[in-house]
């Protein structure tokens, strides 16, 4: 049984994390600006509040809720993030901002929070995007959202150089589309390959097993091109 914390789980790929988990009988901290989804199914391994990745004490509740219920956390699944579809020209440094918010410095804050906590042998697993992957397929309007996932890449790598030594493992995902609300909202017309819950399976058993073969490294994740 693991103790396992996953972001952005009100719905899409973390949602459907969330109850993996759940059924395979692990304990899961489930933490969304809106917890309700995951209060409401019930589920009596899993803890959820009101997470809110840009607001400092709620990175204070998480601490002390590990602190208080578990005292260690083997797999932290940073998964939250925010997509804005805007042109370049249009695009304010306050949308810059409220994207890296979510998407990289929220990243980094949970990560730093959650570190002194996680078991040498633990597992921090980041989601990025295949926008994000020097070389791949580029698309307007995706300036923030693409280079924030770009940030996350390298910071994976650098965390994983800086605790080599002491552990834990860390790696980065980066998915191809994937049929969730967000990317629905971002782009209406657009029909992915592949669900959310096919996903979120496969996020599901390389966050258990993965750190046993991958360390610093960049998964792409992708049948497609985004």
């Amino acid at each position: 049984m693991k103790n396992i914390i996953i972001t952005g789980t009100s719905r899409g790929i973390g949602y459907e994390l969330v109850k993996l988990f759940a059924e395979k009988c692990h304990n899961v901290l489930a933490l969304s600006r809106n917890e309700k989804p995951i209060k409401s199914l019930g589920l009596k391994n899993v803890h959820t509040f009101s997470f809110d990745l840009s607001k400092p004490e709620s990175y204070e509740k998480v601490d002390a809720f590990i602190k208080a219920e578990w005292q260690h956390v083997d797999i932290l699944i940073n998964n939250a993030g925010t997509l804005l579809n805007k042109d370049f020209a249009e695009t304010t440094m306050a949308d810059f901002e409220q994207v890296y918010k979510t998407n990289v410095y929220g990243v980094a804050e949970l990560t730093r929070t959650v570190l002194p906590s996680i078991k040498p042998d633990g597992h921090v697993v980041t989601i990025s995007s295949m926008g994000g992957v020097q070389g791949s397929t580029k698309f307007p309007g995706l300036a923030a959202y693409s280079s924030s996932k770009g940030a996350v890449i390298t910071l994976t790598e650098l965390l994983a150089e800086e605790y080599k030594d002491t552990g834990p493992s860390f790696n980065v995902l980066a998915l191809g589309a994937v049929q969730t609300e967000m990317l629905e909202e971002a782009f209406p017309d657009y029909k992915a390959p592949t669900t959310a819950l096919q996903m979120a399976e496969y996020i599901a058993d390389f966050a258990l097993t993965g750190n046993q073969f991958y360390n610093g490294k960049l998964l792409q994740v992708s049948n497609s091109t985004p």
